[in-house]
């Protein structure tokens, strides 16, 4: 981490973040952290936290529970926490599919963010990618009824593989089916990174899958 990072890590962490592996047994108890009771969205790899703040500031009305595996990137996350003077962002560290196994209650979530997960492009490294079919189960699991996950993924092999794994899950419906290649039109409020912005620019068009929990 950054000496910023770092600084903002030992002002905020013990407040706003946990680690995954050190949470006690059982449920997360959300409302008690957050000190309210409000929907709760998910994002799975929030990076370097640009997209995620952004979010969160936006609305103020929900809980925002971010998820990454990289301290420098929740480092960053909480610097951007600070100054935007967020209450609505908790920070987790570690393996998302512990927290949502064993510490997320069945249709507790509102929604699950997944932008532009690794794509692993090499063909032997596909079955590293996260949106599998077991993985995706899992999730839509602790999606309420009439909640959604949202995928999004400037890789177009990578795109085509999540619509066929989330629209083979019998608990997700894509009400974008009709529209071509099956994409939702892309969100007005998904700001648009500095990685989206170069991948467009390198050719690479990005893709919103969005599906409803039935």
């Amino acid at each position: 981490m950054t000496v910023g990072q770092q600084n903002a890590w030992e002002r905020g962490w013990g407040r706003y973040g946990r680690d995954i592996a050190e949470l006690p047994p059982g449920r997360l108890d959300l409302d008690a952290w957050f000190g309210r009771q409000a929907p709760v969205v998910l994002e799975i790899g929030s990076g370097m936290g640009e997209t995620t703040a952004e979010l969160a500031y936006n609305a103020p009305d929900l809980n925002h529970l971010a998820v990454e595996v990289y301290a420098a990137g929740l480092g960053q996350l909480l610097l951007r926490a600070e100054k935007l003077e967020l209450d609505n962002l908790r920070l987790l560290r570690g393996d998302a599919v512990v927290l949502l196994r064993e510490h997320l209650a069945p249709e507790s979530l509102h929604q699950v963010r997944i932008f532009y997960p690794d794509p692993w492009p090499k063909k032997r490294h596909h079955k590293r990618r996260l949106i599998q079919p077991e993985f995706v189960s899992l999730l839509a699991s602790r999606i309420d009824r009439g909640g959604t996950l949202h995928l999004a993924t400037d890789w177009q092999d990578y795109a085509e593989q999540m619509r066929e794994v989330c629209e083979a899950e019998p608990l997700l419906h894509n009400p974008h089916a009709r529209q071509p290649g099956g994409w939702a039109p892309r969100p007005v409020w998904r700001p648009v990174t500095k990685f989206e912005s170069r991948a467009e620019s390198e050719g690479r068009v990005s893709r919103d899958l969005i599906l409803e929990r039935v």
